[in-house]
């Protein structure tokens, strides 16, 4: 059942994706554990072989569906095991050798091992960073243009509907990761994306306990091919993380609203501290990307990045916090950390710090990061 575009966020995100009420039934089923179904006769209908289909896998991607474009009809998600398999699905299904395709140059640390995968394959790959919309300087003959925004772990952000019209005058598809957002924070579609792609790891599910990626689309033949790759590769999720997930968007828009509140007032917090530099959040008014992340989007993500003097100085706040851990990803109900260099993937400083702003309360959250911040001084 698709959700009306007039109902709010919470509610949606509580009904989404859920079959017609039947007597006896539960509102949610459990997750549907199958490898092969019965299937007498000719091939026909929607379940066949747990590579291609499962009854749990539907319900979720009506879900997401119904949060990334409210209403409309025409709109497939796919899901998949992790957010690089629906990354990979869309970038490999679309694109062949000799095709040009446009990737963020500060976006996702894993994507450095994605462009020499495309390279190997013939794949010409330009590169251009998310702020200032520099992607548009690299477009011509480009198959793909591909857009991360707020971009990882930098949090910029770029004009999407600005970008889609620019790509697709000159015949080029156009995917977003809308991961750090949520379908909450923005859609893609409906600011002019062919593609909108996500790791559901992060805030969308918000427990750190599974992984899992989308692909929303809203063209039948894009998806179609996008299927197809999922079948022929297997990047599926496991039916208990479908359901996981599925259970866990029901609470989304409270915890995006107590996450994304936090985040806020950290970064107020840390803004007049002399002790860091390049405090970064969207949502923050005099941030470098907040007058067009104010027109696309409507809520700014749980993520502030800023940057500490030193490594030293980095890794001594890390060992003072007790309300934060010291933990990869983002997006969960517990807030976490980390020297985001430690990785070697982005192109950041030894003292540049990823925070996840959890769910705690904010007066006790904000306090332990101001104290971690002066023990760490000493």
């Amino acid at each position: 059942m698709t959700q009306s575009t007039q109902i709010g966020d919470g509610t949606r995100a509580v009904r989404a994706g859920l079959p017609e009420a039947s007597k006896n039934d539960p509102t949610l089923p459990g997750p549907v554990f199958a490898a092969h179904f019965h299937l007498p006769g000719d091939v026909s209908g929607p379940y066949t072989y747990g590579r291609d289909d499962n009854p749990t896998w539907t319900h979720l991607e009506r879900a997401i569906g119904e949060l990334e474009a409210p209403g409309q009809e025409d709109v497939d998600t796919l899901v998949f095991a992790s957010g690089m398999a629906a990354i990979s699905a869309v970038l490999f299904s679309q694109l062949k050798a000799g095709d040009v395709v446009v990737l963020p140059s500060d976006g996702y640390q894993v994507f450095p091992l994605v462009r020499e995968q495309l390279t190997a394959f013939g794949i010409e790959v330009r590169t251009a960073p998310t702020g200032g919309d520099a992607q548009l300087d690299v477009l011509d003959g480009a198959k793909l243009l591909w857009i991360e925004t707020p971009s990882n772990p930098g949090l910029d952000v770029c004009d999407v509907r600005r970008l889609a019209e620019a790509a697709h005058a000159r015949g080029a598809l156009v995917a977003v990761d809308n991961t750090l957002a949520t379908p909450l924070g923005q859609r893609p579609l409906e600011l002019g994306a062919d593609f909108s792609v996500a790791s559901g790891t992060k805030q969308l599910t918000g427990h750190g306990d599974i992984l899992l990626g989308y692909v929303t689309c809203r063209d039948a033949e894009l998806t179609a091919s996008v299927r197809g790759w999922r079948k022929i590769v297997g990047a599926i999720p496991g039916p208990m993380e479908a359901w996981l997930a599925h259970r866990s968007l029901a609470t989304l828009q409270l915890r995006a609203e107590r996450q994304n509140a936090n985040a806020l007032a950290l970064a107020l917090a840390l803004r007049d501290r002399d002790d860091i530099e390049g405090l970064r959040y969207p949502g923050l008014p005099g941030d470098p990307s907040h007058k067009i992340a104010a027109q696309q989007m409507r809520r700014f993500g749980c993520v502030v990045s800023f940057t500490l003097p030193t490594r030293a100085r980095a890794e001594r706040f890390m060992e003072s916090l007790t309300l934060v851990d010291d933990a990869t990803s983002f997006g969960g109900v517990r807030s976490t950390a980390e020297r985001r260099r430690r990785w070697g993937g982005d192109d950041v400083p030894e003292g540049f710090i990823r925070f996840s702003a959890g769910a705690e309360d904010p007066d006790d959250l904000v306090a332990d990061v101001l104290r971690a911040l002066d023990e760490a001084a000493v």
